[in-house]
């Protein structure tokens, strides 16, 4: 029992304490779950682009979903687009945001620009089940091809990736596919121009313990497969074989993966999202440093002090700088609920500390014990400023006030550039950082960020300028960019 002299001032230090508590809690939980209040039910794959040109973001997740200016996001009910898991890009270049569908046999579907899509004649897809594809334009003619990852049937065959040209005129013809005995369980595909040539690379997640695939673009539309090479294969160990005649050092169970400038440096780092049970040799997530041009653009294992806790069942990751102070930060989904022994399993969000250290901020920015899920985006959905969160069927509205940010959307001329500028890369140097974005479709295992970049700028004030380099290895310098504004930025050839 509490004396009762005591009682007053025992009673107001415990609800100061209460309330302080609270008040932190409120201000660290920037994320609020608007799933219900937007009308939101989509567990799809989350592939965010804006299809009507109205200037909010949509999101196809399983369906199509039409943001409804930031505060809904509606079922687009008689639009001829397709369910499935997609990719967007401009494929004829006029301006309408496209959709390819690369499940089953694929499909693809042509923007009308009055909200409705027209199947296109498209050749059937080899790959059977695919999990993850990227738009981008592999020899530089302003078309973008596709390639496409091909999975498996477990223990039974493996399928392979393709790519396919893309030759104008809505016609697509197979390019390249994998050689029979040579296929691999692709997860996941993602591109860049990691080395900065003009030409855009391929990074493919393969699963099964299987070395992972980078493709270098010789800009002729032909790959290279260097990732041994380069250090981002996996971490090899003794020698298996497996499902249709291929034999390969034991790696990684690797789901998904993602190309982004991790230590604003300004190259474009790699992270490997390794999926690992907990036994000897298998690979766990990867941070790899690019080291850029002196190594010949190889990279370097950061892993081991980047603080990431390890889970079992972790699948696709996610880069976006959601608290706007200039570093990428990492969303990561879990796709058991339960692991081995009896251990949870939940999705996280870490913050990017910079010096490659991260942080969990799961819990206290409101995304903690999440159910398992593939689906992982991020997006600006309501035009303030801020990333919000597609994941686990849900959307999260990013509440975080502070530091400033810029917008930017790029477009090519359908000449020498795409329509789109997937593979275009952009840098802003704040004092010794260089924040480098880069655009691009697929990412992850089958999940595609929003296409306009978003740079924070933290405590930043004054204008900025934008160094980008376009496909095809054409530069621009672009000054005089406003704080916490969006700015589109068109190809200029000079």
């Amino acid at each position: 029992m509490i004396p009762e002299n005591t009682f007053p001032g025992y009673v107001l230090a415990t609800l100061l304490t209460c309330c302080l508590a609270t008040l932190v809690a409120t201000a660290r939980a920037e994320f609020r779950d608007v799933s219900g209040e937007f009308g939101f039910s989509g567990g799809g794959k989350a592939a965010f682009a804006d299809y009507d040109n109205d200037g909010f973001v949509d999101l196809h997740a399983g369906r199509l979903f039409h943001n409804e200016g930031g505060k809904k996001f509606v079922p687009a009910a008689d639009t001829g687009a397709p369910g499935g898991e997609v990719v967007w890009g401009d494929f004829d270049n006029d301006g309408n945001i496209d959709i390819f569908q690369f499940t089953g046999k694929g499909s693809l579907h042509r923007n009308r620009g009055d909200g409705t899509f027209d199947a296109v004649e498209f050749p059937e897809l080899p790959t059977v089940n695919s999990r993850g594809a990227v738009w981008l334009d592999i020899n530089n003619d302003s078309l973008l091809d596709l390639y496409v990852g091909g999975y498996e049937i477990w223990q039974k065959g493996v399928h392979p990736d393709a790519i396919f040209l893309n030759r104008g005129k809505g016609r697509f013809e197979e390019h390249w596919r994998s050689k029979e005995g040579a296929c691999y369980s692709a997860r996941g595909v993602c591109a860049a121009d990691f080395n900065e040539d003009g030409s855009v690379d391929v990074y493919v997640s393969n699963y099964r313990l299987q070395p992972n695939f980078l493709w270098l673009n010789d800009g002729k539309g032909n790959y290279t497969n260097v990732a041994v090479k380069h250090g981002v294969a996996g971490n090899p160990a003794g020698v298996i074989a497996y499902t249709g005649g291929i034999k390969y050092p034991v790696s990684g169970h690797t789901i998904g993966s993602c190309f982004a400038d991790l230590d604003n440096d300004g190259l474009i780092d790699l992270f490997v999202g390794n999926f690992s049970h907990p036994r000897p040799g298998q690979d766990h997530p990867q941070f790899l440093r690019n080291r850029g041009r002196e190594s010949g653009y190889t990279f370097e294992d950061k892993s081991s002090g980047a603080g990431l806790a390890w889970q079992e069942s972790y699948a696709s990751p996610a880069f976006g700088d959601f608290d706007n102070d200039g570093d990428l930060d990492l969303f990561f989904t879990t796709v058991y609920g339960t692991g081995s022994g009896g251990i949870k399993n939940y999705p996280v969000l870490y913050s990017n500390e910079g010096s490659w250290k991260f942080v969990d901020r799961t819990g206290p920015e409101g995304v903690g014990k999440l159910g398992s899920t593939y689906q992982a985006a991020w997006a600006d959905i309501d035009n303030d400023g801020d990333l919000d969160l597609c994941t686990a069927g849900k959307l999260f509205v990013n509440e975080a006030k502070g530091g400033n940010w810029i917008r930017l959307v790029l477009g090519g001329d359908g000449r020498i550039v795409n329509r789109s500028a997937i593979g275009a890369i952009v840098k802003i140097r704040l004092g010794e950082r260089i924040l480098t974005r880069h655009v691009e479709s697929g990412m992850g295992e089958g999940n595609q960020n929003e296409m306009t970049l978003h740079f924070g700028l933290g405590e930043h004030v004054g204008p900025v300028s934008a160094e980008i380099l376009w496909p095809g290895a054409h530069m621009q310098q672009v000054e005089e960019l406003a704080l916490n504004r969006l700015h589109r930025i068109s190809f200029t050839r000079k």
